[in-house]
């Protein structure tokens, strides 16, 4: 056991956790409540399991999260493929911050190691027209001149 005992709260993230077990060299550590008890223990086996995740159910997450709750696609909206964690997305979405979610998203999945975008957009919906005038009211001409 190392001292000070190297510790994470109960609502740390994965992340957190790895980092802090690699910056002190442990292999296990200890979860602790907003009072200092001890509620668990993670170990590198435990965050290893994310990582270690089948293509198949990464590509699976992958549809039922993204695609069918996030985005409110169809299942084979998107061609996706998963090998050795690196997903690739592939196909034409409507608009392209539908994109920028996907990919998101998509990267938000447990296992997933990298994402490969190749998605293209019908309507470029995140274009600022800069050039533009907001259009104007009757009394905005009244109200320059006073």
């Amino acid at each position: 056991m190392s001292r000070p005992v190297v510790t994470v709260g109960a609502d740390a993230g994965i992340a957190e956790a790895a980092r802090a077990m690699a910056r002190h060299h442990v292999e296990r550590l200890p979860v602790v409540d907003d009072e200092q008890r001890l509620v668990g223990i993670v170990t590198r086996h435990d965050l290893l399991q994310i990582f270690l995740r089948t293509d198949h159910d990464i590509r699976h997450d992958i549809i039922d999260e993204v695609l069918v709750r996030t985005l409110s696609l169809l299942p084979h909206a998107v061609d996706i493929t998963v090998q050795d964690g690196v997903v690739t997305l592939a196909g034409q979405l409507e608009c392209r911050t539908e994109i920028e979610i996907a990919v998101s998203a998509t990267r938000q999945i447990d296992g997933v190691v990298a994402v490969d975008n190749r998605l293209t957009f019908r309507l470029n919906d995140a274009q600022v027209r800069l050039n533009e005038q907001a259009p104007h009211g009757v009394a905005d001409e009244w109200l320059r001149q006073l």
